[in-house]
């Protein structure tokens, strides 16, 4: 298989695209004005505590306070213990995880919140997930730092390995060779591009990451409340550290300062990826002359055409994303069946592509075209399977139900693509939808009818939009000449181009 990254680099927006086989397939994107926080890690201060929730509101610093729900809480042992000597709790009911030292962090389980933390308390916080909508950053004291090949947990005592590592052989010497190095307490997740790295390019990460670990501590002691302790990489040293594998051929970069830092970059961590680095000076844009740009207007679109002519629709809310299969302009020859069964087959790939492609998270309800024969439905569910394999997100799937819906869930961490690159409507505020032109003309009749006593006077001004306007002069002229009889006043429309086509203002005069 055929990719390579392309980063398209300007003051005011980094893009970053991931390409396979000439598709895009990945797309990444960071603007300073609206620059992402997840990886970084705050010294934040415990605002409210919510039992009934079983959750916390935390300041970082951020225009709205961060969430952390009890299951991403550590404390230290020693103001634990001081918590427990003041309470009548005994310590036998919890189940205490070792810790190195007193100091350390280790997370309790079968505490509530309430006993973990107090609101006014000091304490170090991750964002696991970026503000979304009207929700805050999702916290967690889970503190993880990646690097080139491992991830560090120092909070964790755990040696994990890459699900995408499937030979037993060499996912057990990566556990070993973790075994032998790290110290105790500390936690390692081995990343899938360490499948073949030796044990000194995994000590070089390990001390690194120990390095930057104690720089974090130390930052944290100094530290006032609220505030920025460590910052995560930004874009383009993210796209290095988690996309550029021995997999990928190569990395263009379209500005030279860019492509200098990366360079330094790639000699320090990934020394042997260095000559798959190269600087485009083409005179045609870069995303332009591979067809991105093209790419990414598509993909912000509700309706996606298939090969045979189905399409299937995207619809996305806060929480929940809904995906539509039809058969469209495609009639197939003979068979209903088959002509169903192709459509439904071609969207599994289609729809396993989009998921990536746009990043669409949280719960995703799939309505594919129901099917008669039990031997297509399972097909379809396992190659719906096959197809999400190359997802680096958790996805979880449900078996196809009676009525032809995959229900499955994909881990949310930022905004999906349309997020991203869209805001809502201001004229329908996003609701996609608005009030028809005669609904809007007979609202306008019944406050009429229903006010008209209450006002001296015989003449109404009505302001409305023109679109409204020319409904009422002519097509709904009958019933507003009949108004004016029934209420004795006389009315005036005036088409107001500056108001909102749902708006309206009515003036009652002497």
């Amino acid at each position: 298989m055929s990719s390579q990254i392309l980063i398209n680099s300007t003051s005011y927006e980094v893009r970053t695209a991931l390409v396979e086989n000439d598709q895009l397939v990945e797309f990444h994107m960071q603007r300073p004005a609206e620059k992402g926080l997840m990886g970084n890690i705050y010294k934040g201060k415990v605002v409210r505590v919510l039992p009934g929730m079983q959750a916390a509101f935390v300041d970082i610093g951020l225009d709205r306070t961060g969430f952390l729900y009890v299951d991403d809480v550590h404390i230290t042992m020693s103001e634990l213990e001081k918590r427990m000597m003041g309470g009548d709790q005994p310590c036998g009911k919890y189940d205490f995880a070792s810790a190195a030292t007193d100091n350390d962090m280790r997370r309790v389980t079968g505490m509530n919140i309430e006993e973990l933390l107090s609101e006014g308390q000091e304490i170090l916080v991750q964002v696991g997930k970026d503000p979304i909508g009207t929700k805050g950053a999702r916290l967690t004291c889970h503190v993880t730092l990646p690097c080139r090949n491992l991830v560090f947990m120092p909070l964790t005592d755990h040696i994990g390995i890459s699900r995408k590592i499937d030979d037993e052989g060499i996912r057990q010497t990566l556990r070993e060779k973790i075994e032998r190095l790290r110290p105790r307490g500390t936690g390692f997740i081995v990343r899938t591009v360490a499948e073949h790295a030796s044990s000194e390019e995994l000590e070089a990460d390990m001390e690194f990451l120990l390095l930057l670990w104690d720089e974090i501590k130390d930052i944290t002691g100094r530290s006032s409340v609220p505030s920025l302790v460590y910052e995560d990489l930004d874009i383009t040293l993210r796209t290095v550290r988690d996309l550029l594998s021995p997999e990928v051929g190569n990395l263009i970069i379209d500005d030279r300062e860019t492509f200098d830092r990366l360079n330094r970059f790639v000699q320090t961590f990934a020394p042997k990826l260095q000559d798959r680095l190269s600087f485009y000076q083409g005179a045609v844009p870069l995303f332009e002359a591979h067809g991105i740009e093209v790419e990414l207007s598509r993909a912000i679109e509700k309706k996606v055409w298939l090969r045979s002519g189905g399409y299937i629709i995207i619809e996305t809310t806060e929480a929940l994303s809904v995906i539509d299969v039809n058969t469209g302009r495609y009639v197939g020859k003979n068979d209903l069946e088959a002509t169903i069964f192709k459509t439904n087959m071609e969207a599994v790939k289609e729809i396993a592509y989009q998921l990536r492609l746009r990043n669409i998270g949280g719960i995703i309800i799939i309505d594919f075209i129901d099917m008669e024969d039990p031997a297509h439905r399972e097909e379809l569910f396992t190659s719906f399977l096959e197809a999400v394999k190359k997802d680096k997100s958790r996805i979880n799937i449900l078996k196809l139900s009676e009525f032809g819906l995959v229900q499955m869930t994909r881990k949310r961490s930022c905004e999906n693509l349309a997020q991203m690159m869209c805001e809502p409507c201001h004229y329908c505020a996003g609701e996609g939808m608005l009030k028809s032109r005669r609904t809007i003309c007979y609202e306008i009749f019944r406050k009429i009818s229903r006010d008209a006593n209450r006002h001296g006077g015989k003449n109404i001004t009505l302001n409305v939009h023109p679109r409204v306007a020319d409904m009422l002069l002519k097509e709904e002229e009958p019933v507003t000449i009949q108004l004016e009889l029934t209420t004795g006043k006389r009315l005036t429309i005036v088409p107001t181009k500056n108001l909102h086509v749902e708006k309206y203002e009515i003036s009652w005069q002497g």
